[in-house]
């Protein structure tokens, strides 16, 4: 399992640089504060999942509960239902007021603490919920897919949807199913889960980019048609 522990760090950081890459560019480059927090929430996970492994410390210590808070966090509302209303501002133009953001990453914290500290408890329930989670949330990209498609970006809107089947692979094998040949720590599968993971940030973000590229297109041909009409009734 050597080759697999160093491509498991591998595929961590290359999770942590782009989250954390085009976590910044998100809000710097498009005041996207929902999909630019929570792809800075999955750097920090990925990092302390890299501190974790390199420590390899055990269970019961404060960095193992953390791993599991950021990953219930991302997977109940952050990578879901936040990615979601992000991704709205371009295909729907909607842009929730910040309260509502704060009250999403409030949600998402108090999900992430339940679904961690009581997973044994909540059982096969709270396993179903996270991945009904990623299956809503899939279904809501290929949605963004489709649109990209037909705004003519279809190379985005293809790479959107290779992440996309991936995510939908990883999610759906997450709780339910042990790789053969895996070790207990999953390293097999948690290599490629990382490695998807990353992809998926980094393609919403250049597909995110290009849809609101079209809409400033869109809106300036509006102006100047607008502006023409204006000036004829003169």
């Amino acid at each position: 399992m050597a080759v697999w522990e160093l491509l498991i760090s591998v595929s961590d950081i290359w999770m942590i640089i782009i989250g954390a890459v085009f976590g910044i560019r998100f809000i710097r480059n498009h005041r996207n504060y929902l999909i630019g927090l929570e792809w800075l929430v999955m750097a920090t996970s990925g990092t302390n999942f890299l501190i974790y492994g390199l420590i390899k410390a055990g269970p019961g210590t404060p960095i193992y509960h953390l791993a599991f808070f950021f990953d219930a966090f991302s997977r109940s509302i952050g990578f879901t239902l936040i990615l979601a209303l992000g991704l709205m501002k371009v295909t729907h133009r909607f842009h929730p007021p910040k309260s509502v953001d704060i009250a999403l990453f409030a949600l998402a914290a108090v999900l992430g603490f339940v679904l961690s500290e009581y997973s044994v408890q909540l059982g096969t329930a709270g396993k179903a919920f996270m991945l009904f989670t990623a299956l809503a949330v899939s279904g809501f990209l290929f949605y963004f897919a489709a649109r990209l498609w037909a705004i003519g970006e279809r190379t985005h809107s293809i790479w959107i949807g290779v992440a996309t089947v991936l995510n939908i692979v990883i999610a759906s094998i997450y709780d339910f199913w042990h790789i053969p040949g895996d070790d207990a720590n999953h390293t097999i599968f948690y290599t490629f889960a990382l490695f998807t993971w990353g992809l998926a940030m980094m393609v919403v973000y250049y597909g995110y980019t290009a849809f609101d590229a079209h809409n400033k297109r869109v809106d300036a041909l509006d102006s100047a048609a607008a502006d023409r009409e204006r000036s004829a009734l003169r």
